[in-house]
């Protein structure tokens, strides 16, 4: 095609809008599908242990390491502190909220039918990411900002400060101590890697997500209770979210007890498969004819 043959963009344009629409409708109708077609049976997962347990956990730091985290970190080197702030950021919920977003809008706007087979499930698989990521992370967001407002935990680094002056509904930063926020979002990614590949999110991921929740009370933003209550409240929004997911078939497969697990056909590339070679011709099956 010659440039003077080129299709204008505003030619390109001007189906998006109602390609969009079409799209959001048959998602919303084959999730509505799914959800009427496999009723809500969900894993025996023991909620209130886990619960109990991380509430343990948070009480166990509120009396024996918030009242010692100023003095430990007044200890720590210029150079620790000076690192931690540069991972700390790394906990803001906009690095694990804006790529699903962009990613939802450019399938939303994909002309799907022109896909062939192989590349629409990739294409289906990377939607279905996105979705899981937004709706874990966006889920996690949403719980430990009504949680911080609610019960309003002043900061740490504020001078003069007791261990529990609690200011509720004040909707102030500085009363937004409890729980961590960027704990809570490196927990909810901590749980999301886990779940789709338990070997890197073990081994590689969880460490670093840990990392990033401790730089908070290194940093002077939070009390250790506040990074662990939002780490174990990250995970469990994840968990539930997959949970979800599970029931629809998206991703994950349904289990009987235990967390969901990645279904096998969840792949995010296009994989072909090799053409059967020949049977090798024998000598002797040749030689007499």
């Amino acid at each position: 095609m010659s440039i003077d043959q080129a299709i204008p963009v505003s030619a390109l344009l001007r189906p998006m809008p109602g390609r969009s629409s079409a799209n959001f409708r048959k998602t919303m109708s084959i999730i509505r599908a799914r959800l009427a077609r496999r009723p809500a049976s969900y894993s025996r997962i023991s909620w209130p242990v886990w619960a109990g347990a991380c509430l343990l956990l948070t009480a166990a730091a509120m009396i024996f390491l918030d009242g010692a985290a100023a003095d430990w970190r007044a200890q720590l080197p210029a150079g620790f502190v000076a690192t931690a702030r540069t991972f700390t950021d790394f906990g803001l919920g906009g690095w694990y909220l804006i790529p699903p977003a962009v990613l939802l809008l450019l399938a939303n706007l994909l002309d799907w039918r022109t896909l062939s087979k192989r590349w629409h499930m990739v294409a289906c698989n990377w939607t279905c990411l996105a979705f899981f990521m937004l709706g874990a992370a966006g889920l996690s967001g949403l719980a430990v900002t009504v949680l911080k407002h609610v019960i309003g935990r002043q900061r740490p680094n504020l001078a003069g400060v007791e261990l529990l002056s609690l200011h509720p509904f004040a909707f102030e930063a500085r009363f937004a101590s409890f729980p961590s926020g960027h704990a809570t979002n490196v927990g909810a990614v901590a749980a999301m890697v886990m779940l789709l590949s338990p070997s890197w999110g073990k081994y590689v991921v969880l460490p670093v997500t840990v990392w990033i929740a401790v730089t908070r009370v290194v940093v002077g933003m939070h009390y250790p209770s506040d990074t662990i209550a939002g780490f174990g409240l990250g995970v469990a929004c994840t968990v539930a979210t997959a949970l979800i997911f599970a029931r629809l078939g998206f991703i994950f497969r349904r289990t009987a007890a235990g967390l969901p697990v990645r279904k096998k056909t969840f792949r995010l590339r296009a994989t072909w498969r090799k053409r059967a070679s020949p049977p090798p011709i024998r000598f002797l099956e040749t030689a007499n004819p």
